[in-house]
């Protein structure tokens, strides 16, 4: 988790701020939406995670890919914090024990591995989405956040070294 985490803060990184919440078209997500939903998610899914639903009645997800006019990178960033916050707390004190257990997600059971992996799978395509949208906005300004085109064979071969 903390590995997509970081992926996705340095796409964020290299974003202009004006990009932070532009979309491609009027059906598509800025990357400010996609964190906000994803935020979202991650409070609603993580938070009590052993003992309630993970879909809380309380979580409004509609409004989670609309941005109000008054909302700042910053608010974005906080609440994309929290989030997380949500997701390490409910993972890092797991036991062994625990993973006997299931929980539910829209009423539906899961054991542990399952509801982990649903998250991880579901944060790992919207993080894909992020990292395509800061791509797309720095053109050839982008920095890789792997190995870099054409450049294979030179990582390969520092491996060996």
């Amino acid at each position: 988790m903390r590995a997509y985490k970081k992926l996705a803060e340095k796409a964020i990184a290299q974003l202009k701020d004006e990009e932070f919440f532009v979309t491609l078209d009027e059906e598509a997500n800025s990357v400010a939406v996609v964190m906000k939903h994803m935020a979202g998610n991650m409070i609603s899914r993580w938070t009590d995670f052993l003992t309630s639903d993970g879909e809380k009645p309380d979580r409004h997800r509609d409004m989670e890919f609309v941005i109000e006019a008054s909302t700042t990178k910053d608010d974005v960033l906080a609440y994309w914090e929290r989030g997380w916050k949500c997701v390490l707390d409910a993972i890092e004190p797991l036991t062994t024990e625990d993973f006997e257990k299931t929980v539910l997600i829209r009423g539906e059971k899961h054991t542990i591995v399952q509801a982990i992996n649903r998250q991880l799978m579901h944060y790992a395509y919207h993080i894909g989405q992020i990292v395509f949208l800061a791509k797309h906005f720095r053109s050839a300004e982008w920095k890789s956040l792997s190995i870099p085109r054409n450049q294979s064979a030179q990582f390969n071969a520092s491996l060996m070294k």
